[in-house]
């Protein structure tokens, strides 16, 4: 895969044996109201996957469970046939119900079919990266992902999957999948009111595997929104945007995949999370988490 040239915030990553944008795009916001059914405007949706491409952005993450499989097929639409140096990462381990909720699915059959959905909607014969799904909507649970993970890795050797990675896991689960695959990436939540992944993510880094937030901005106290909005307003610039900008300099191995359904929203997160801020800033913004 050709290393991208870009002068998007962050630079770039190497994710297994490819380079990506560590500033990058999620593609759940454009499925309908909750994750479910069809956008309201189908050509917006479409433009914001262009935009992004365009932009320079190699990585984006998606799942048959959007939709389900809504947003895979617009990027199917959008992008197909996709340029070399895009990275999809798709997630499996749960699926969706008729009420909207996500019941976990991790039988072996279970992620097979997964796996398959998601080749069949993106429209490839391999995925780039596929990430298991623990834990609930309530965050990672504790227990083995020895069959699930396993299941994974049988078909990463059977050439359907090229690169494995885990989301919405513990610390012991990522050690467990460590000892039965390489993987490249974990997805957890983590911003600057949720820190609990620190020294993981510092770990990471120093083994050379990426950590990708989900909920960037989210969980703040009113205090704690107080001190981001003080940093916000002194570099003139929007609190994701200084949240976003945070994420990229607290450690090199952190992707960004901010989601949005809106091309301009789309060009403010880019520039937002190119901001550059001071010691000062950082000083304050370190009292959050802490």
């Amino acid at each position: 895969m050709n290393a991208p040239t870009t002068s998007l915030p962050g630079g770039t990553w190497t994710l297994g044996d490819a380079t990506v944008t560590r500033f990058g795009y999620g593609a759940m916001q454009l499925a309908g109201p909750w994750v479910m059914g069809p956008p309201a405007d189908h050509d917006g949706a479409l433009a914001v996957l262009h935009e992004a491409v365009a932009s320079g952005i190699t990585h984006i993450d998606t799942s048959d469970a959007y939709g389900p499989r809504v947003t895979n097929e617009l990027i199917r639409e959008a992008l197909h046939p996709y340029p070399e140096s895009l990275f999809i990462a798709t997630k499996v381990g749960a699926i969706r119900d008729a009420q909207g909720g996500w019941p976990t699915a991790r039988r072996p059959q279970d992620l097979r079919e997964q796996v398959h959905a998601n080749l069949r909607s993106l429209g490839i014969e391999t995925l780039d990266l596929v990430n298991m799904r623990m834990g609930d909507a309530e965050g990672p649970k504790s227990g083995s992902l020895a069959e699930a993970f396993g299941t994974l890795a049988d078909l990463q050797r059977e050439g359907l999957i090229r690169h494995l990675g885990v989301s919405n896991a513990t610390t012991e689960q990522i050690a467990e999948a460590r000892g039965i695959a390489p993987i490249v990436c974990v997805q957890n939540m983590y911003n600057l009111a949720h820190r609990h992944d620190d020294h993981l993510i510092d770990t990471l880094a120093a083994d050379g595997i990426a950590y990708v937030p989900f909920f960037p901005l989210g969980g703040f106290t009113p205090l704690q929104s107080d001190v981001l909005s003080k940093v916000a307003a002194r570099l003139g610039a929007t609190p994701m945007s200084v949240a976003l900008a945070w994420l990229l300099r607290r450690s090199p191995n952190i992707l960004l995949i901010p989601g949005t359904s809106s091309t301009a929203h789309l060009r403010e997160n880019i520039v937002g999370a190119g901001l550059s801020l001071s010691d000062e800033d950082m000083a304050d913004l370190e009292t959050i988490g802490r």
